[in-house]
């Protein structure tokens, strides 16, 4: 049961860390967590090639470690699918955040909104093999069928948590996306 919870655990991470990375309109540093930098021939996250900071409400600013590397961050940002284009004043790299538009807020919620499905489909699954590994027990003599289905229901109670949690992070990150 412990395994199976587990890998529920990991598919809410999963969605949080693929929410974090979805931009609302305001500054968020997570947004940068997937771009790598080519630092010295070395793809190395944004993080660690310099300090991230949101000076304004919709503004990032990058200031490298190494000087050097303005070029480096500014390519690996251009190349990301963030449609942003930074700027720099030789010290700092910066990236404006435009104002959400109304449709580009709705296209933004329908992907919230399908990540979330994906998120309740993996959950679903794990809940499938978990019933099937007691099934399995209780055919092999290991469980009688009156534990089979207390392990049930105990998976079923951790499914519908896991998935009323995944409506949650889904509801939150939508009210947050058409915040105008």
């Amino acid at each position: 049961m412990n395994e199976f919870e587990e890998k529920m655990e990991k598919a809410i991470d999963n969605l949080a860390t693929d929410y974090a990375s979805i931009r609302a309109g305001r500054a968020n540093p997570h947004i940068l967590d997937k771009i790598k930098v080519d630092y010295y021939g070395t793809p190395t996250s944004m993080q660690q090639v310099g300090n991230v900071a949101v000076p304004e409400a919709r503004t990032l600013a990058i200031t490298p470690w190494d000087p050097k590397s303005i070029k480096d961050i500014e390519k690996a940002i251009l190349n990301s699918d963030l449609g942003i284009t930074p700027s720099n004043d030789g010290k700092s790299v910066y990236l404006k955040f435009p104002e959400l538009t109304e449709d580009r807020r709705k296209e933004l919620s329908k992907d919230i909104k399908k990540k979330g499905e994906d998120a309740k489909v993996v959950v679903r699954n794990i809940r499938r093999d978990a019933n099937e590994a007691v099934k399995k027990q209780c055919k092999a003599g290991e469980i009688s069928e009156d534990q089979q289905k207390t392990e049930e229901e105990k998976i079923q109670k951790a499914t519908d948590k896991y998935v009323a949690e995944i409506d949650k992070m889904v509801d939150e990150k939508t009210k947050e996306i058409m915040t105008v």
